[in-house]
């Protein structure tokens, strides 16, 4: 199982009136969270896509526990869930400064052609990268 860790810090312009981080900041959290993950496995997101392949969502669920607040530093864990053609899906989660689970999601991506929008086997260096991971 591959799993990474990222830490942010909470930005007051991704709160609301009332010190809350609002529900479509996490969606950035997350993506953090997954740039990280594949640069962490030796990936770069933009290289990929100079290469040609995108990684766009395609699913995503998220369940929001208890909120995050403006200045809090935040732990954005992300793990592989599973790969299998030109799909790959990840575990996620935040915790706070504390370790209380704060937010779950789980994500879905296509590997795409830049140049089609069609979806497309993962890059050799990729999917190599990938073999060598076991899933959750």
């Amino acid at each position: 199982m591959h799993t990474d860790t990222v830490d942010i810090r909470v930005r007051y312009s991704e709160t609301d009136q009332m010190g809350v981080v609002y529900h479509g900041s996490y969606v950035p959290y997350f993506e953090i969270g997954r740039v990280e993950w594949l640069r962490r496995l030796g990936v770069s997101y933009k290289q990929m896509e100079l290469d040609g392949v995108a990684l766009p969502i395609v699913s995503m669920t998220i369940n929001y526990k208890k909120p995050a607040r403006y200045d809090e530093l935040l732990t954005i864990r992300t793990t592989l869930a599973k790969q299998e053609s030109v799909r790959i899906e990840f575990d996620c989660e935040i915790r706070d400064e504390s370790g209380q689970l704060l937010t779950t999601a789980y994500f879905i991506l296509v590997f795409v052609d830049v140049k089609t929008g069609k979806p497309v086997i993962p890059p050799a260096y990729i999917k190599e990268l990938l073999s060598k991971i076991e899933v959750s």
